[in-house]
């Protein structure tokens, strides 16, 4: 069966990724981008977790109330299909599969994957974050890039804690004057190699894994816009935040719902937003890093 939009969010078996699934689902028909049939590709790494939360979302009262899916009526449809991000092989499954039943392109990538690790910050804590939130999301960007149809849209989930304040004026310079992605890392590689060394703080960068992943994909995200914009790419490339959510990755501190926090990756895939590329987004609004 042919659909007229296509997205994919990876990540979205729970939390603000399962959150973001069922407000496609549920804004999709006032978008402005609504052209028809919507199908949306739930991914996740555990197999039972994906199909899990499928039959969730397929029971979901808020969804059949709006008779949002086709099962009841609606325009969108919702499939399972495995993908972990952080190995190479399952995103070239995943790829090709998607090139198999979609020849004509996707529309949308929501990269929601990522991970926040436990205690204290040390050689292995920092390899495996930024292996996950910066190295293995970027792979998976640029491959989904060479599926995007025109005008298709990439948006990265990074984190206000990702911003730039709490770096020294050295390291922030160095960041917000990245032109590449092989710029930014450089960045994380030196907080690797200082980590590594037991001298975070006095290299400029905060003993905080998470919070430096996440400042990495906002500005490799932001070069990666602007090399495709020169390239002649019409794709529109995107990070965001989206706010403090009370999930498992906050330990249940978060003051925002997961379908609060799904709003602004909802935004930038369904919604006019006049061309941005290259920028970070909160609260559906445009945000100095």
């Amino acid at each position: 069966m042919s659909y007229s939009r296509v997205g994919v969010v990876t990540g979205a078996n729970k939390g603000i990724g399962l959150a973001i699934v069922r407000q496609l689902a549920l804004q999709y028909p006032k978008s402005p981008l609504n052209s028809g049939s919507f199908l949306i590709y739930l991914t996740a790494r555990d197999k039972s977790r994906g199909e899990g939360a499928l039959k969730d979302l397929q029971e979901d009262a808020q969804l059949k109330k709006a008779k949002a899916l086709k099962v009841d009526g609606g325009i969108s449809e919702i499939k399972y299909h495995a993908l972990d991000v952080t190995d190479i092989n399952s995103i070239k499954t995943f790829t090709e599969y998607l090139k198999q039943a979609h020849g004509e392109g996707i529309d949308f990538v929501i990269n929601n994957a990522g991970i926040a690790m436990n205690g204290f910050v040390d050689t292995n804590v920092v390899k495996t974050t930024l292996g996950c939130n910066y190295y293995s999301t970027l792979e998976a960007s640029h491959t989904f890039l060479s599926l995007l149809k025109p005008h298709g849209r990439l948006i990265n989930v990074a984190s206000t804690a990702g911003k730039l304040g709490q770096f020294s004026e050295e390291i922030r310079n160095r960041f917000l004057a990245s032109k590449t992605e092989a710029d930014v890392t450089d960045l994380m590689k030196d907080f690797q190699s200082a980590v590594d060394a037991g001298r975070e703080k006095e290299a400029g960068f905060p003993s905080a894994a998470y919070a430096v992943s996440k400042a990495g994909l906002i500005g490799a995200t932001r070069a990666l816009a602007y090399s495709e914009k020169e390239n002649g790419s019409t794709a529109l490339i995107n990070s965001c935040c989206p706010g403090y959510v009370n999930t498992d990755m906050t330990k249940g501190n978060g003051v925002k719902t997961p379908d609060e926090g799904a709003q602004t990756p909802v935004f930038l895939a369904l919604q006019d937003i006049k061309g941005a590329t290259g920028t970070f987004w909160r609260n559906e609004q445009v945000q100095e890093w």
